[in-house]
């Protein structure tokens, strides 16, 4: 009877190593990740989730953005994405975005923020100013600052609303130098800088408006438009003079 042949350690770990298959190789999930949310690529963000780190987001409001596309709910966003909004007198909501999911969203730079760890540490052109007014070490030190503020305010659409807690938060943290942030620079800044989340999102927002048009252009023909756009001037008329000539008006 003849005998096998003795393998060696080294050939029997060779012939393990043919059997088990090679793995594929996987990209780096951080740097993944960062492509993810990375706004400097352009067409490559994407948010997962319902998750915006530093972002503005924006969702049209019922009846409002159907007469007034240019009006929504806004909210800030948390470093990990959550989103943070005035939603009701003496509520501010976490984690859940009133009137509906994110339709637009801006990343907001934090390089473009200002923390200064003491006077001298300022990096916006106010220092003195920002100082009386109340500084942050942090983003979400901002955030926490702004909730506890507007957790003793009264809502009320034409002084006191979303909008206001979004610009005393850019306010806050100085953002991009300045501390004379306000709804109109707010709402430029959405859709100036704005992103969709989706095709849907875009239908989601004007559609309702196009439709109301539509329909009072069929019904009552081009007094309807003209009263449209009186009421639409009306509410822009109103938040620059409370903006620019009398902001006390502006209870925040």
């Amino acid at each position: 009877m003849q005998k096998a042949p003795i393998q060696t350690q080294a050939q029997v770990l060779d012939e393990v190593q043919q059997r088990v298959p090679t793995a594929t190789p996987v990209p780096n999930d951080v740097e993944a990740l960062e492509q993810l949310v990375d706004p400097s690529v352009e067409g490559t963000t994407k948010f997962s989730q319902n998750r915006f780190p530093c972002c503005i987001v924006w969702t049209p409001l019922p009846v409002v953005s159907w007469l007034a596309p240019f009006m929504g709910h806004v909210g800030v966003c948390q470093e990990d994405g959550t989103i943070v909004d005035f939603s009701g007198s003496y509520y501010v909501s976490i984690d859940n975005f009133a009137f509906g999911g994110t339709a637009r969203y801006v990343h907001l730079d934090q390089q473009q923020c200002c923390f200064p760890p003491h006077l001298s540490g300022h990096t916006c052109k106010c220092s003195y100013k920002h100082a009386q007014a109340g500084t942050v070490s942090s983003w979400d030190d901002g955030l926490r600052s702004c909730m506890h503020h507007f957790q003793h305010k009264s809502y009320n659409p034409f002084t006191c609303d979303c909008h206001s807690f979004v610009f005393s938060f850019l306010n806050k943290v100085a953002y991009q130098g300045f501390i004379n942030w306000n709804i109109i620079t707010v709402v430029l800044l959405i859709f100036a800088k704005g992103q969709w989340v989706s095709k849907w999102a875009i239908v989601r927002a004007f559609g309702p408006f196009l439709l109301v048009m539509c329909v009072g252009l069929f019904v009552a023909g081009w007094p309807f438009i003209v009263g449209l756009a009186a009421f639409d001037g009306l509410l822009i008329a109103w938040f620059l003079f409370t903006s620019y000539v009398c902001n006390d008006l502006m209870d925040c």
